[in-house]
């Protein structure tokens, strides 16, 4: 697996366990909870933006991985 594969993979967990906490804020009735989720919703979301902005400098910075598109 190359690195900019590894780097999509971990973006696209990223994501979908910002969406995971969302959910899970959403489906609680306690407001400690609902928080909790939230702020991590919140994290996870500023790790798939950093990751996202890797994915990109790698892109630009190796154009091979353009081409496996």
């Amino acid at each position: 697996m190359t690195t900019i594969n590894k780097l999509e993979k971990a973006l696209s967990s990223a994501k979908g366990l910002s969406a995971d906490l969302k959910t899970f804020s959403m489906d609680t009735n306690d407001q400690n909870a609902k928080q909790m989720f939230n702020m991590l919703s919140t994290n996870a979301e500023n790790m798939a933006q950093m990751l996202q902005n890797r994915v990109n400098y790698v892109k630009n910075e190796e154009p091979q991985y353009n081409q496996q598109q």
